[in-house]
């Protein structure tokens, strides 16, 4: 009985330690997985507020005191 047992424990501690090879090969993969993430992040919210700017400064341009304003300017400029 003492062999059998012995035989399991080493099965076991062989399987653990697999295990927990494996675990930490996952855990290194995930960290580096978020932090591509963060990245991808990073790189759109950098995205919408140059698209948020890029509207807003159009909107300016389109208001029709603006336009009003341009339009002054080049007739200013022609007399």
């Amino acid at each position: 009985m003492d062999g059998a047992a012995g035989a399991l424990v080493i099965i076991l501690a062989a399987v653990l330690a697999i295990f927990l090879i494996l675990a930490v090969i996952l855990m290194v993969l995930l960290i580096r997985v978020t932090q591509q993430i963060k990245h991808i992040t990073e790189s759109a919210e950098r995205t919408v507020h140059q698209v948020e700017n890029a509207a807003t400064n159009v909107s300016r341009l389109t208001t029709p005191m603006t336009a009003v304003k341009m339009l002054r300017k080049v007739v200013k400029k022609k007399k």
